[in-house]
């Protein structure tokens, strides 16, 4: 379930980053919508920051984790 909820995480701010950084929205024009929207340069800003975070953590889906030893 963690890695399903991380994947979708990763989903949304890659969306984002397209977002703030091409106004096109990929989940819209996939599963229909209006693909283009305006935004204003702070709000890209902030979408941009979103979806970099995103891309950091990728390399979470790709890491096993032990259980914490009490």
């Amino acid at each position: 379930m963690g890695k399903i909820a991380l994947t979708l995480v990763i989903v949304g701010a890659l969306n984002w980053l397209l977002v703030g950084l091409f106004e096109w929205d990929l989940v819209s024009a996939l599963l229909g919508g209006d693909s283009y929207r305006e935004s204003s340069w702070f709000s890209r800003i902030v979408y941009i920051l979103v979806g970099l975070c995103g891309l950091y953590c990728i390399k979470y889906l790709f890491t096993d984790r032990a259980p914490a030893r009490t």
